[in-house]
């Protein structure tokens, strides 16, 4: 078995949650007051990292990368979106740079999903 037909249902799974995360999320920056910015931010990467994660789910047997793009994903998404709750509403961050280093991994991610359309999956 690949190593992407055992992430599978990883993707899956934080599609699913990420997805229920970014919506929750949406409603509390719409109703909460000040620093709702944060939590936009957060539900905003949420809400686009779940589709994501869904597609490479179903694309695994095409794209070579789609374990490693997941991972990325998953990875940034968490520190990033956590780091900004995190700081709303615990008033202190994950740790020095958690966001940053967020971002930079869901960019690696996408990077990661360009790779495998030159790394192609021999049918």
């Amino acid at each position: 078995m690949s190593l992407n037909a055992r992430l599978e249902p990883v993707l899956y799974l934080f599609a699913g949650l990420f997805g229920v995360a970014g919506v929750a999320l949406a409603a509390l920056a719409a109703h909460g007051g000040g620093q709702a910015n944060l939590v936009a931010s957060a539900s905003a990467m949420c809400l686009t990292h779940a589709p994501a994660l869904l597609a490479l789910a179903l694309g695994t047997a095409r794209l070579k990368t789609a374990w490693l793009a997941g991972f990325l994903m998953i990875a940034g998404t968490l520190l990033f979106a956590g780091d900004l709750v995190s700081l709303r509403f615990a008033g202190s961050g994950l740790f020095p740079y958690a966001a940053p280093t967020g971002g930079c991994a869901m960019m690696l991610g996408w990077l990661a999903v360009a790779a495998g359309a030159i790394l192609r999956v021999r049918a």
